[in-house]
């Protein structure tokens, strides 16, 4: 297909092709990153031999263009500017040697509302662009799974060195130093200024730079500083099994929210923007001061937030009541709130650990790391030093922890006594049926839980040795 298809293929290999045939010239492929308007440049109407003699190139050759060259030549550094870098790259996600970003792409309408000053698309915006999913376009770029998640941290990377050339291009004249280490200097007897101090590369405008996160830490200390401590700490996790989410990969077949890290991030935004609007727009905690928040990235790549709230004066809470109006760290109700008690037992559960699963990631020395399980009690109180521990009564809706036991044919363990005769154990009533043998007899007769994990059984069915379901 590529050979087919991929016009970046077909020249390669008509290179080697040409190379074969004349093995005692030295030749180079230069695939051009900028067409200029010189005729010797030009991009070719036909399908012609390729091929240029080495000493046609000058010292002005730009850097950015892709030589092919012999094996024994050092190798030389891509440029990411290229408008063939994702294709070389990236072959069978543009298996057509589709052209990709150039500095002089232009706007095709820069007139409406929103026009800029710029003239051409930043690389940015191209890459944006480039990730949209659209009903009129083929879809190969966004199913490529792990592929198509290597190509946005490639483009990721790219857009970042565009940004770091331009701070080092643009870098003003001006040096930061102490003002006791200009004072030495000029004791030592030196005069320019070009003799002390460091040059700014990362200003606080650039994001993650180290001026940037402590611009931030500043501005967060000023609110403290000025309101006090926050009133609230939320955190908001994003739910890749979210509707929105599951709907929108539901037009390409097969998809998982771990293929498409950009819906996932993009239906957090909204979800995000959707709780800042009732925080701080509708005031579903009251009147609020000032806002601040943090986005991190999981492992496994969803987004959640930690997010610090001030609230006026006559909306704090003064009481355990007040607390109890905004805070519960009980589980809903299952009779009167189904909703929520479904959604804090599927996604807000710790555990299980302790005694029954050692094995569990928060255990550290044999006690869970978090102090789960937490202590009941009858109402909130408020410590001496301003710390809430919230009601947690034991009202019955915890729910319990039910181990699910599985086994190799036959190896089930059983409880013998001493005094037991083991023919009569080995004949005895249902001894060979265990929780896990009894799951499959119930996907045998039940077509209802074969559309539910070994996990979710408990759920929706009991188990006992009396009655199986």
């Amino acid at each position: 297909m590529l050979n087919q298809y991929s016009a970046v293929a077909q020249a390669f290999r008509m290179v080697r092709d040409w190379s074969t045939n004349n093995r005692s010239s030295e030749f180079q492929l230069r695939l051009l990153s900028k067409v200029t308007h010189s005729r010797q440049y030009n991009t070719p109407t036909v399908a012609e031999v390729a091929a240029l003699i080495t000493s046609d190139f000058g010292q002005c050759t730009a850097s950015r263009d892709i030589i092919v060259q012999e094996k024994n030549c050092p190798p030389k550094r891509i440029s990411e500017l290229h408008q063939l870098y994702m294709a070389l790259q990236y072959p069978l996600l543009f298996p057509y040697g589709e052209t990709g970003y150039h500095e002089e792409i232009p706007y095709r309408n820069n007139n409406g509302r929103r026009k800029t000053n710029r003239e051409f698309v930043t690389m940015r915006e191209f890459y944006c662009y480039m990730i949209q999913q659209r009903e009129n376009e083929g879809t190969t770029l966004l199913r490529g799974g792990r592929l198509f998640q290597q190509y946005l941290v490639d483009a990721h990377t790219a857009v970042e060195e565009q940004r770091l050339k331009w701070l080092r291009n643009h870098q003003n004249e001006l040096r930061l130093d102490l003002y006791n280490n200009v004072c030495d200097a000029v004791t030592r007897g030196d005069t320019k200024a070009t003799s002390i101090g460091k040059r700014i590369i990362l200003p606080a405008s650039h994001t993650g730079s180290p001026r940037y996160m402590v611009q931030n830490y500043q501005d967060a200390m000023l609110l403290c500083r000025e309101f006090d401590n926050p009133d609230l700490f939320i955190t908001f996790t994003s739910n890749p099994k979210w509707p929105e989410i599951e709907g929108m990969l539901s037009y390409i077949e097969g998809q998982l929210p771990p293929d498409r890290p950009d819906i996932v991030a993009r239906m957090f935004k909204q979800k995000l923007d959707s709780l800042m609007n009732d925080i701080m727009k509708a005031h579903i905690f009251g009147t609020t001061e000032a806002c601040i928040y943090i986005i991190e990235f999981q492992k496994r790549g969803l987004p959640h937030v930690h997010m610090l709230i001030w609230l006026t004066r006559d909306c704090k809470c003064k009481s355990p009541s007040d607390i109890d109006d905004i805070i519960s760290a009980e589980i809903p109700s299952q009779t009167h709130d189904p909703g929520a008690y479904k959604a804090v037992t599927e996604y807000m559960l710790h555990g299980p650990c302790g005694g029954k699963n050692t094995d569990a990631p928060c255990m550290v020395d044999r006690k869970c790391s978090k102090n789960f399980p937490k202590p009941y009690y009858a109402e909130t109180t408020i410590d001496e030093d301003g710390y809430a521990n919230y009601r947690r009564r034991n009202n019955g809706e915890k729910p319990s922890v039910i181990k699910l036991s599985y086994h190799l044919p036959n190896q089930q363990a059983i409880t013998v006594h001493d005094s037991e005769n083991l023919p009569a154990l080995l004949h005895r009533e249902s001894i060979k049926e265990t929780m896990f043998t009894q799951w499959f007899e119930l996907n045998n007769r039940d077509q209802k839980a074969r559309n539910l994990t070994y996990a979710k059984i408990p759920i929706h069915y009991v188990w006992n040795q009396e009655a199986k379901e």
